[in-house]
């Protein structure tokens, strides 16, 4: 199943493949050559196939549990100084995405959304220390009974060019659910309460929708 925000890509994408392979069939006669360049097209075809794959999970729904937002490795674990809404410390947990990864962004726990705004910026590698403040990013705030306040932040990376969110201030979102999604490699910071009890180490694999993040 593939996400929503790539239908669109995928369709040029398979239009310009079935085109691709007409023409070469039709203009190039080296059957070594028509070979490869139709393996190169395929190849194409299914990077971008897999780049938007959607796998349906089954969450396991904890008021207790926060749950990873996103696939991808923890690259930050660390006590930081939240500049944009907190503008105290906070605990931060980072996953970088790599391009093979699901781009999908989940939502971390269910709770009321009481912040979401986008900031247009830079495209420096995802893993770069100032990515969180300077690049392309949208920052988003969800509140519940346990957790308090929980800040994350979806950042694009050097070749995500597009990020998109779903979360609306003054609405009630559910763990798990489709959050938004970013384009072609980036990272996603969660900004916790200190004192959070954190479940992951660094360089873990992390599984959105799967994966403990913490727990209180």
């Amino acid at each position: 199943m593939f996400h929503k925000e790539g239908y669109k890509i995928i369709f040029i994408t398979l239009v310009s493949f079935i085109a691709g392979i007409l023409l070469l069939d039709k203009f190039v006669e080296l059957a070594w050559l028509k070979m490869t360049l139709q393996l190169v097209l395929l190849f194409f075809l299914l990077i971008v196939l897999q780049f938007f794959r959607n796998p349906k999970r089954v969450v396991d729904h904890s008021i207790h549990n926060l749950i990873a937002p996103v696939d991808g490795k923890v690259v930050v674990i660390e006590e930081v100084f939240e500049p944009e809404y907190f503008k105290d410390k906070r605990l931060q947990v980072s996953i970088f995405m790599s391009p093979i990864n699901v781009h999908v962004t989940r939502y971390a726990m269910s709770g009321k959304i009481n912040y979401s705004k986008y900031h247009p910026g830079k495209y420096l590698v995802a893993w770069h220390p100032k990515a969180s403040t300077e690049n392309e990013r949208t920052s988003v705030v969800i509140e519940n009974e346990v957790f308090g306040e929980v800040l994350y932040r979806q950042i694009a990376g050097a070749l995500a060019k597009r990020i998109v969110n779903y979360a609306i201030e003054g609405t009630e979102v559910v763990q798990g659910e489709d959050a938004g999604f970013i384009k072609f490699g980036s990272r996603v910071d969660l900004y916790l309460p200190l004192g959070t009890e954190v479940n992951v180490k660094l360089n873990q694999k992390a599984v959105g929708g799967k994966t403990i993040i913490a727990v209180k």
